[in-house]
């Protein structure tokens, strides 16, 4: 299983660099950290290892949008964007997120 992200800035039409991003894994309990990164040049996080989806579940990843959009001296509106996905195939996932200051998009990409 592999897990790729990308995300751009539709207010600007260029990719978001250096958006923070945590992803995570649901436990039984609680959400388990499994990997911590900042977006590239290009919008990619590319410290997203071969191997880091563990088998089937729930997983998310939360981007620092606001802090991302204050870098650039704007407010936005989400401090935060949260993606929750399920994972029920090993296959490549890729989840990208377009963002502006007052909204967002996400789908699974390919």
């Amino acid at each position: 299983m592999r897990l790729t992200t990308h995300v751009l800035d539709t207010s600007i039409g260029k990719p978001a660099s250096k958006v923070s991003i945590l992803l995570e894994r649901r436990g039984e309990t609680t959400w388990e950290k499994l990997a911590y990164g900042v977006t590239d040049d290009d919008g990619r996080m590319s410290e997203l290892p071969a191997g880091i989806i563990q088998g089937k579940g729930s997983y998310r990843l939360t981007f620092e949008t606001g802090a991302y959009f204050l870098s650039k001296e704007e407010i936005s509106f989400y401090p935060q964007v949260i993606i929750e996905f399920y994972i029920s195939e090993d296959s490549h996932y890729h989840v990208p997120l377009l963002i502006s200051p007052y909204g967002y998009s996400t789908y699974r990409g390919s």
